[in-house]
């Protein structure tokens, strides 16, 4: 499972570093914001119309093809803009390594629910999570020391060949050629029968509303430091504070939901967000701001892994990656539709309504954690 997660970190993390490449080398060729605002949508426009059919496909042929499908095109999405400087490469590329990310992806996050038994599901949500965190700062560090020191074009060639080692290892790994997923006693199905589970549905939703309290502070923190004349130094260390405390809860999860049950660690930490977003337009102080931001961190760190292991034991057996890929498909949605209302309210109203609208959310979301009902965890 470890083997697996370093190579979700490598995947994720070429995913995360090729968009802020992908922004740097658009402004060169003289790309506009908006165009620019196009090639960021196309990253999650094709994982949204394709979560569910990539859901499907995991369930019916095993985890291992579409992971090595999304791990090359994810490479050749990524070689492209290399082989063509243009500005038409970068919107074939975003939207090829937005699909192929969506293959991949999917079915490692059923792979983890599927490998060993059920009792190592938190630790092996939680040691997933953890990898994107990591991904997270990796991909962006190596994207800004390429660009440097080697040009953007040879950034995207260097994300491309680190490609080249999950290829290898999913190829030849003989465990994960001879790993089964339990297969669906049942025929046919649609998608809006997973939709029909109460419990399933109400977990797909929370987890989309947790996205949108993490995709509001990325984008609305800054703005809100900046309005506050905090310096751009400054306003990246409280952003890692934030990195920082996703990165530290992961490693307690297993513990927590083994304490106190998942809906339970998940209902109390969307309540907790909340609280804290609502102080942050009262918060003027660089301490204090960093101190927030920590705890938002060790909130909504816990959201994406207990919301994976609430939906995946929740899914029936065999359409575990069906309902994945609806989940994702959810979460792609929140991804595009949230921030475009979010800078209306802000254009009108200012930053600290967009705040208080963030807590509302999680607020709801704690609601409804605290409702879920069904299989343990």
């Amino acid at each position: 499972m470890y083997l697996m997660v370093f190579l979700n970190i490598i995947i994720h993390g070429c995913l995360i570093g090729s968009r802020m490449v992908m922004v740097l080398l658009a402004i060169e060729l003289g790309a506009n914001t908006f165009a620019i605002g196009i090639m960021v949508a196309l990253y999650s426009a094709l994982p949204l119309l394709l979560g569910v059919y990539s859901g499907r496909v995991s369930d019916r042929y095993g985890v291992r093809g579409p992971m090595l499908f999304g791990a090359v095109l994810c490479g050749g999405g990524l070689l492209l803009p290399y082989l063509w400087r243009h500005i038409a490469a970068l919107y074939f590329s975003a939207a090829i390594i937005g699909a192929a990310f969506v293959f991949y992806n999917v079915s490692v996050q059923n792979l983890a629910g599927a490998w060993g038994p059920r009792e190592d599901r938190a630790k092996n949500f939680s040691t997933l999570s953890l990898g994107y965190s990591i991904s997270s700062l990796l991909g962006p560090l190596v994207a800004g020391y390429a660009i440097e020191y080697l040009g953007h074009a040879s950034a995207y060639l260097i994300f491309s060949i680190s490609t080249l080692a999950p290829i290898m290892v999913i190829s030849l790994h003989p465990k994960l050629r001879k790993f089964e997923l339990p297969k669906s006693s049942h025929g046919r199905h649609s998608a809006f029968d997973l939709l029909r589970l109460p419990e399933l549905r109400r977990v797909m939703i929370i987890g989309a509303m947790v996205v949108t309290g993490w995709d509001l502070y990325s984008f609305y923190l800054p703005i809100y430091a900046h309005s506050i004349e905090l310096p751009a130094s400054m306003i990246g260390i409280i952003l890692g504070t934030f990195a920082v405390a996703t990165f530290i809860v992961r490693f307690s999860l297993p513990f927590l939901t083994r304490r106190y049950n998942s809906r339970r660690v998940l209902s109390v930490s969307m309540f907790f967000a909340a609280t804290m977003f609502l102080l942050f337009p009262f918060v003027k102080n660089v301490w204090l701001l960093g101190a927030l931001s920590f705890s938002i961190g060790l909130a909504l760190g816990c959201g994406q892994p207990v919301t994976l292991l609430l939906a995946y034991n929740r899914s029936p057996e065999g359409r575990t990656g069906e309902a994945t890929g609806i989940r994702f498909a959810f979460n792609h949605l929140a991804h595009s539709t949230v921030p475009i209302a979010a800078g209306a309210l802000s254009s009108a109203f200012g930053v600290a309504p967009v705040f208080m609208m963030i807590s509302a959310v999680l607020a709801m979301s704690g609601y409804l954690g605290s409702k879920v009902k069904g299989s343990s965890g």
